[in-house]
């Protein structure tokens, strides 16, 4: 087991009497946060969920938005840019950003766990510019070249 990283969370007056993130079992890798807010989302809607939550992430990492399962299959609620990513540098509310996939209204409560937050490290990259990069069996393809679905 990992050992864990601190995250300092300040808890906004419109979350203040709400769970903080937690996670659901010992070997969840998400902790569920819950809405700050009452919303429907209609068929096809967007809305960025308020959670009552701002965050400061230690440098080096960042907090991952990732769709509830359960949400996603059985009503199609989904977050449309997952993962989400919450940078070591922002402080303002964390929302999360859901759509409704669906064909029906789905209705979210005050308290009701909307997205899983995934805490992860961050590898920077530099670019090293070549005229010619190397060479490998799979080359230039892309978009099913590899096999798989038939409708590819």
């Amino acid at each position: 087991m990992s050992h864990p990283i601190g995250v300092q969370v300040k808890l906004l007056p419109h979350g203040a009497d709400l769970p903080l993130p937690a996670y659901a079992t010992d070997g969840a890798a998400g902790m569920d946060v819950v809405s700050a807010e009452d919303v429907t989302l209609a068929p096809g809607a967007r809305h960025a969920v308020a959670t009552g939550l701002a965050l400061a992430i230690p440098q080096g990492y960042e907090i991952q938005v990732r769709p509830r399962s359960g949400m996603a299959l059985k009503h199609g609620i989904s977050v449309p840019n997952a993962p989400g990513t919450i940078d070591s540098d922002y402080r303002g509310e964390l929302k999360v950003i859901l759509i409704n996939h669906g064909d029906t209204a789905f209705t979210i409560a005050r308290g009701d766990r909307v997205a899983q937050l995934v805490l992860a490290p961050v590898v920077l990259a530099t670019w090293d510019e070549v005229a010619e990069l190397d060479e490998t069996q799979r080359g230039e393809g892309g978009f099913g070249s590899t096999g798989g679905a038939a409708g590819l």
